[in-house]
């Protein structure tokens, strides 16, 4: 079993920048693909981003991709995810999740962590 805890979330202004971490502790953290979900007040958790456990493969829900970048270092059992140019719409609990699955669904992942709070004033 993988423990993971997220960190990084805060408070901050429309257009600046965050960088997520999420270490995990448990089984070997390179043996798996990791991934970022988020899930806003009312809202489903939806799919942000995933990494494959070499970091070599990259997976972005399609409007982020060109805000968001994950990545990993096996190192420090540790997977990132930068956020750029934030809007008050990424204003969510974002959690970190192991990849067990084909697809990119809530029930392709396990492991959940806590979550870290971002919230994005205007």
């Amino acid at each position: 079993q993988v423990q993971l805890r997220e960190s990084g979330g805060g408070l901050v202004q429309a257009g600046e920048t965050l960088r997520l971490s999420c270490v995990a502790s448990g089984r070997t953290f390179s043996d798996y693909g990791m991934g970022w979900f988020r899930q806003a007040p009312g809202k489903a958790r939806e799919f942000v981003a995933s990494i494959s456990w070499s970091g070599d493969s990259t997976t972005y829900e399609t409007p982020l991709k060109r805000r968001f970048t994950i990545s990993r270092d096996n190192a420090k059992n540790t997977v990132y995810l930068e956020m750029n140019s934030l809007k008050p719409e990424d204003t969510a609990v974002y959690y970190c999740a192991v990849h067990i699955g084909s697809g990119y669904t809530v029930a392709d992942f396990s492991s959940w962590g806590q979550g870290t709070q971002v919230s994005v004033s205007s």
